[in-house]
């Protein structure tokens, strides 16, 4: 009897024995497939279909097993983390029973890639691309914001010999250490410019590779801004020479040719101070310049006159002043011209601007016997300019612009843009200026983002045009170096630079995230 007992405690110590190790060995093997509660785990087709109809953004990570996916999971985490409300990031295991039959409806195989594992990208509903971008958190993260975007400049191999800084700690160090005389190109990812020097940046920095360090750093987003300052970036993008850890001057050579910048990096030189700029009315102009007290004298005695109201800063201006030269020197000069061409700088004479509401540059409009007849939005080339006069006739009437159509966006200028904003929790404001075709494009989106809030008192989607009147005053207050600028607002104070999405989800993420976050507070205190 007592061998009996004896073998019958053994096997029940063996049994537990055998149950622990089983208990260890699903613990092991969850731990090591620990998903992050934000990435979602689908493995039904029917709930597929709906994360794809309710989110607009989804990245989504394919593995042939429940391990196989592991490398790629903690990133997608990381990732994950911060673009909440921007993105969804979605997770099906090939491997099992269920997430099988998904895989073979969407026809996705991880099994035959080398890692077992395929990231494909889910853009309205639909699948949008396989991402084939590097398997790294910045790139990931930059994708996500941004899926129709270019990549990041250092993910171009061609790129390879530029030295990509990421943060200011990376860039201090590299000034500190580095012996070679150094060229810094402080760029943003949206600019045209620096998209259009980086390839001769890339190749000059080939050509000069051993000799000098050629380094490009995004200095876009708001955590830069104290660095901005102090080198004095004010426009993309900004080229900084440094010796030995020292600044010594800029380059400022924007149509150079991977030679130029080779050469000069053998002699390098400060810029050649710029002569002033001649005023418009001091220069050799056939145009007649008009001043508050000449106005209505110069219309009496012109029956026909055409007069450009205009800004010395405006770039639209300077655009289109060789034009109304070149009109000028047919129309003031021939005797039996239809009529004259004039300008007034009303940042001067302030008087005639106000009296004929002159609110962005420039603003052509006609008179007649003295009379003003019509504003001429239309009317830029000289050719144009000419074909008017010769047959006066009203424009086309004007587009709609986005402030006269009705909408749930707040629109703001220099008078009662703080006012406004004091009494919002929450505002995300958009500065743009109307010909801006990146501003036009975000339009859309921007203002369906601000119609899905319009009932949420403590919220607000606002827009500033920085072109009209005084409102670049306040643009450029608030650091406004290109259009469109986002900037978020908590109670009328800035808090931090948008850099997401320029899509309706971006925006609606953004804001829902901000919310979120107010939820949880109050869970908390409660």
């Amino acid at each position: 009897m007592a061998s009996w007992s004896s073998y019958g405690s053994q096997m029940r110590e063996l049994k537990m024995y055998i149950f622990i190790l089983l208990v260890c060995l699903v613990s092991s093997l969850q731990a090591s497939v620990k998903v992050s509660p934000i990435i979602e785990k689908v493995s039904d087709h029917k709930d597929f279909k709906k994360l794809l109809r309710t989110r607009t953004n989804v990245l989504v990570l394919y593995t042939k097993s429940a391990t196989s996916g592991d490398s790629k999971m903690k990133l997608l985490s990381d990732v994950a983390e911060v673009v909440r409300g921007q993105g969804t990031i979605a997770w099906v295991n090939c491997g099992d029973s269920e997430g099988r039959k998904l895989c073979k409806k969407v026809k996705v195989d991880p099994s035959s890639k080398s890692d077992g594992t395929d990231i494909l990208h889910y853009k309205d509903g639909t699948f949008h691309t396989e991402y084939n971008r590097p398997a790294t958190f910045k790139s990931m993260l930059a994708f996500l914001k941004d899926p129709t975007g270019a990549p990041l400049w250092e993910e171009n191999p061609e790129a390879k010999d530029v030295v990509h800084v990421e943060t200011e700690k990376d860039f201090r160090k590299l000034l500190k250490r580095e012996e070679r005389p150094i060229l810094m190109m402080f760029y943003a990812p949206w600019c045209g410019v620096c998209k259009r020097m980086q390839p001769i940046f890339q190749q000059a920095a080939t050509e000069t590779k051993g000799t000098y360090v050629l380094a490009g750093m995004n200095v876009h987003p708001a955590e830069f801004d104290g660095l901005k300052q102090e080198y004095n970036v004010k426009g993309y993008p900004t080229f900084c020479y440094f010796e030995k850890g020292k600044f010594l001057h800029p380059y400022e050579n924007y149509g150079a040719t991977a030679k130029d910048i080779a050469d000069w990096m053998k002699n390098p030189q400060p810029p050649q101070p710029k002569a002033p700029e001649v005023q418009w009315s001091e220069s050799d102009s056939p145009v007649f310049h008009l001043t508050d007290d000449s106005f209505d004298g110069f219309l009496e005695e012109h029956p026909s006159a055409l007069v450009m109201f205009y800004a010395p800063w405006c770039g639209h201006c300077k655009k289109m002043k060789p034009e109304y030269d070149e009109a000028a020197e047919y129309l003031n000069k021939d005797k039996d011209s239809p009529g004259v061409l004039a300008a007034v700088d009303t940042t001067i004479h302030k008087a005639v601007g106000e009296r004929f509401k002159i609110s962005g540059f420039p603003t052509v409009k006609y008179f007649e016997k003295g009379e003003e007849k019509f504003t001429l939005p239309h009317l830029r080339s000289k050719d144009k300019i000419i074909e008017f006069l010769q047959n006066p006739q009203a424009p086309p009437p004007p587009e709609q612009s986005w402030e006269e159509k009705p909408s749930s966006v707040s629109h703001l200028g220099i008078e009662d843009f703080r006012e406004a904003l004091k009494k919002k929790k929450h505002a995300l404001v958009m500065f743009y200026a109307p010909w801006c075709p990146h501003c036009k494009n975000a339009v859309p989106h921007f203002t369906t983002a601000a119609d899905l809030f319009k009932e949420d008192r403590k919220i607000a989607y606002a827009a500033v045009d920085c072109t009209k009147g005084q409102n670049h005053e306040l643009c450029k207050q608030e650091s406004v170096e290109g259009y469109p600028t986002f900037n978020y607002y908590n109670y009328g104070k800035f808090a931090e630079k948008y850099n997401g999405d320029r899509e309706e989800a971006g925006f609606i993420g953004f804001m829902r995230s901000l919310r979120g976050r107010d939820q949880g507070k109050r869970k908390e205190e409660l």
